[in-house]
């Protein structure tokens, strides 16, 4: 990838008004309970925030096998050091499927130009997040395209990411779900996103590795955090990515991380409320 631009001016401005202490406080948001999975693994829970703006068909399948109880008490049947986590595959197996049947592929999207918030741009592509979920797009002037025309989008393969597993053929997505202990960005373009974890990147990072592993972890349960009593529900709030305390977070890391600095290298920040 070509060498990053300087500093967009907002968010030189942005690094400015961090240095000088001022701003107003973040911005928080709660999880939207309807595309919100909390996953209970043996190793402790997940919470992912869903996007079904990326990838409908992904996530309705998602929440179909959480309802069903299909996805509870199957193992992390493949889990690969600094790579991914898989499971959901009811025979416990690669190649395993659900009674569903398969899914075409949603590896891009469209989204309004305003619809993200920048925090890279190269001469070939530009990168940042939406919501807490990091993603890609061409360059701006690709395609000689009006500036208020909608873009292709793709979810970046950063830590934390979860997508759909599938066979050799794109449109074979069915059941199986991974997420991400590291980054790795050839997967982009390659299998769909369909979420990010926003709580629990600790306990990915925790499940037992193998291929398979001698003593697998396992998802103990699944639900739509929607379907859980209030009182069971995970209270957390997402950081605004378009706040100025989050402008201020990217500003600082992409100083320190120079000319290597991509979209992985940042997280949303997420916290607990009473």
């Amino acid at each position: 990838m070509s060498s990053a631009r300087p500093l967009v001016p907002a968010l030189v401005i942005l690094a400015a008004l961090g240095a000088m202490g001022l701003g107003p406080a973040p911005t928080w948001r709660p999880l939207d309970p309807d595309n919100t999975l909390v996953i209970d693994t043996t190793k402790g829970r997940i919470v992912v925030a869903m996007r079904p703006d990326f990838a409908p068909k992904a996530v309705e399948r998602v929440k179909l096998l959480a309802r069903e109880g299909v996805y509870d008490g199957l193992l992390f049947h493949r889990v690969i050091e600094n790579f991914v986590d898989q499971t959901g595959n009811p025979n416990n197996h690669d190649g395993g499927v659900s009674s569903h049947p398969d899914l075409p592929a949603e590896f891009s999207f469209k989204i309004a130009p305003e619809a993200f918030v920048k925090v890279r741009r190269a001469s070939d592509a530009q990168e940042g997040f939406i919501g807490a979920s990091p993603i890609g797009t061409p360059a701006p002037s690709e395609g000689n395209r009006p500036a208020t025309a909608p873009i292709r989008a793709w979810g970046a393969y950063c830590p934390g990411v979860a997508g759909m597993g599938r066979q050799a053929d794109p449109g074979t997505g069915n059941s199986e779900i991974f997420f991400m202990r590291a980054a790795s960005r050839r997967l982009d373009h390659d299998y769909t996103v369909w979420g990010k974890v926003v709580a629990g990147l600790d306990v990915v990072r925790a499940e037992a590795v193998g291929e398979p592993p001698e003593h697998p972890d396992k998802m103990l349960k699944v639900r739509v955090m929607a379907d859980l009593p209030a009182a069971e529900r995970p209270k957390l709030q997402v950081m605004d990515e378009h706040s100025l305390a989050f402008g201020k977070i990217v500003a600082k890391v992409r100083a320190e991380k120079g000319a290597d600095f991509t979209v992985c290298d940042v997280e949303v920040p997420v916290r607990g409320v009473n």
